[in-house]
């Protein structure tokens, strides 16, 4: 190995560094394809994520076939970007808010990851509030508990069921790395054993007309107002807009992984082969619910509730349960708690920073009925998002094209004056005006009417106007690393 991928100790800033965010040895590294499969498949497998499946091939009009097509492509523009961003973690072992540093400053990374931070704050704690929901239908299906006195617009039993899942998670993720891998190794397949079990009761409910229902929805309504094409790419935008922000931490996960061909095939089955075969799934169970309900249901809950089985009731409140943890932890907690040791390393490791999340959170879940719903957070959560997107644009280029897949290890860790990305004061000012050019465009597609239709693709086109402006403003610089010899 080059002396350019090695850690020297000695010579780190504790202001940089701490254990969880050094170089993971190959060693260490545990993961292969089928752990990176069930990231995704837990990511995809939540409620959320069931729903916006199934109302795609209803809300647009389009032929089913293309509402398939829309959402596989933009599986696969996901994979590929996962495969740019999770790269260099699984050649260096580096968490992302680390290789930011190489783009950003060993000073202006703490930028993006905070702003991550914040998102993967709000989110975990509304993630942990529906997930709560799930084991409340499990206590009221079991024990036949009934409550109508609230308080902040909970129930008894809804507060029981929020603590027991927010303990419940703070637990899993103090148990460490292999604990989560176990969850979420566990609860990707479950959800498949339950929606396979989900859809095949409906179908035996609807009998011979369920594949007369499913053709109706393949035939396409036409009533999207901008038409078939702009339908299809609207369906393509939201899926995209979906996965986007587990994107630029992708590191994060990919770290862990033992070798580049295993994080491409991982990608490959848990993106396009997980979706198709999910949003199959989903297709025939919306399909079936007109048969046996008499409209079209996309909330999987309501559609547990309309069967009304016992058995399948606690089985599928345990899968929605397993679900909406496993996607938590995949998309918010674990960038969180990254994001925050980035921050303050020589104070802050990885479980101080998953408990300052936790504890944040609880309170945004707690008040989510009772103000944080009513008072709108979209727009504010969604900016983040968009503020992210250039960021990504930057980072890739930057690795890629400017420093040619080749980074200084030691320099990632040090205040020196002399490191590679120490640029201006720790800062890089290129960086920054290549995100403001950009992140004036992906912020307009949240707030400006005339770039709602954007709204989708706003994300890839602000990554791409960040990484082109960052290309063209580096031009003057000297676009790779000189590579310079320690000390010991």
């Amino acid at each position: 190995m080059s002396s350019d991928h090695q850690l020297n100790l000695k010579n780190v800033d504790p202001g940089l560094y701490n254990e969880d965010l050094a170089p993971l040895e190959s060693k260490n590294r545990t993961w292969g394809s089928f752990e990176i499969f069930n990231v995704w498949a837990n990511d995809v497998q939540s409620l959320f994520g069931y729903t916006l499946a199934a109302s795609l091939f209803i809300s647009y009009g389009l032929n089913g076939w293309a509402v398939m097509a829309a959402i596989i492509l933009a599986a696969i523009v996901i994979m590929y970007l996962c495969n740019l961003a999770g790269q260099p973690s699984v050649k260096y072992g580096i968490p992302s808010p680390v290789l930011a540093r190489v783009s950003m400053g060993v000073k202006g990374a703490n930028f993006p990851a905070l702003t991550r931070g914040v998102v993967a704050m709000f989110w975990y704690g509304v993630q942990t509030y529906f997930a709560a929901t799930a084991v409340t239908l499990l206590l009221g299906s079991l024990f036949n508990v009934q409550s109508t006195q609230t308080y902040l617009g909970m129930t008894a039993i809804s507060w029981f069921s929020y603590v027991l899942v927010w303990a419940f998670q703070l637990l899993m993720f103090m148990r460490g790395i292999s604990w989560i891998t176990r969850f979420l190794n566990w609860a990707g397949p479950f959800v498949y054993f339950v929606m396979i079990a989900l859809m095949i009761m409906i179908w035996i409910q609807a009998g011979d007309q369920m594949l007369p229902a499913v053709s109706n929805i393949f035939k396409g309504s036409g009533s999207y107002e901008g038409g078939p094409v702009m339908a299809f790419f609207a369906a393509m935008g939201t899926m995209i807009a979906y996965f986007a922000a587990v994107v630029i931490n992708f590191g994060d996960f990919s770290r862990n992984v033992k070798d580049d061909r295993s994080l491409k095939l991982g990608n490959w089955l848990g993106l396009p082969g997980n979706v198709a075969l999910f949003s199959f799934i989903a297709l025939f169970v919306t399909a079936g619910t007109v048969v046996v309900f008499g409209e079209e249901l996309t909330n999987p809950a309501e559609i547990i509730e309309r069967v009304d089985n016992l058995f399948l009731t606690v089985v599928a409140a345990t899968c929605f349960f397993a679900a909406t943890v496993g996607i938590n932890l995949v998309a918010n907690f674990i960038p969180s708690a990254f994001g925050l040791a980035n921050l303050f390393p020589s104070k802050v490791n990885f479980k101080v920073g998953g408990l300052i999340t936790a504890f944040i959170s609880f309170f945004i879940g707690a008040l989510w009925v009772v103000l944080i719903s009513r008072i709108g957070i979209d727009g504010f959560v969604n900016t983040l998002g968009a503020i992210l997107a250039p960021v990504y644009g930057i980072m890739m280029v930057d690795y890629y094209l400017l420093k040619k897949q080749e980074l200084v290890v030691q320099d990632l860790f040090t205040y020196d004056t002399d490191g590679a990305y120490y640029y201006d004061n720790g800062w890089n000012r290129k960086a920054l005006q290549a995100f403001a050019i950009a992140a004036v465009f992906a912020i307009g597609t949240v707030w400006v009417p005339a770039l709602s239709a954007l709204a989708g693709f706003g994300w890839v086109i602000g990554a791409a106007l960040g990484g082109v402006s960052y290309f063209f403003l580096m031009s003057g610089e000297q676009k790779t690393v000189v590579h310079k010899k320690k000390i010991a």
